[in-house]
């Protein structure tokens, strides 16, 4: 438990100072290692208290979630790469999904393959499917999926399914902020707040989804 205060209260640290950042001197630069540190801590934090083969699966996705923020954040390059390691964060979680209830991965599977081949669709009718709106899609298709998922999965998995909910509203704002070109209608205080709101809503995620670790 001690762990767990000492690793919530560094991370509030470096929440409130990006966040200032980001309100106080928005495109500085200064926050962007404050935000990579604190993905590498919510990594570190299940290596060091996770236990068995949850610890590795979700020390795996917590490093690919890292990765994934290095070409997104650090580099602000290779999108391709960076959304297509979220994919993997993704699947990753899909197996935790599934190994607690191996007996329905039929229908899991399926209900996501639909879902994902409605998305496509549509921005295909829209004639605006290209490599990287699949990977967008097919990797956002598989969090809202594993977030209804982790919903059903009972009480162990509350600080999980929470986790997986604030991913998509961070998800929601970086799509917002990529849209807003195509918004010319969008008020402007959602567009600033989406801005924002990403790590708002981003931190928060990683931090309970590496508290739901199992735990030693």
């Amino acid at each position: 438990m001690r762990r767990d205060v000492t690793f919530v209260l560094i991370q509030g640290c470096l929440y409130a100072a990006f966040l200032t950042l980001d309100l106080a001197v928005p495109g500085s630069g200064w926050d962007v290692p404050l935000k990579y540190l604190s993905i590498l801590l919510c990594l570190l934090f299940v290596l060091r208290v996770g236990h068995g083969s949850d610890r590795a699966l979700m020390g795996t996705a917590l490093s690919f979630t890292l990765l994934a923020d290095l070409f997104l954040l650090v580099l602000d390059r290779c999108y391709p790469m960076g959304v297509a390691s979220f994919c993997v964060v993704q699947l990753l979680y899909l197996a935790r999904i599934l190994r607690t209830r191996p007996g329905a991965i039929p229908l899991r599977l399926a209900l996501r393959a639909l879902v994902t081949w409605a998305a496509l669709t549509a921005v295909w009718i829209l004639s605006a499917l290209e490599p990287l709106t699949c990977l967008s899609l097919f990797y956002f298709a598989q969090l809202v999926c594993n977030a209804g998922d982790a919903l059903t999965l009972g009480s162990r998995y509350r600080l999980f399914a929470l986790g997986l909910l604030l991913f998509i509203g961070c998800d929601l704002c970086v799509g917002l902020q990529n849209l807003s070109a195509w918004l010319p209608q969008a008020p402007a205080p959602l567009l600033a707040f989406s801005r924002v709101g990403m790590w708002l809503f981003y931190l928060p995620s990683q931090v309970l989804l590496a508290l739901s670790v199992k735990r030693k």
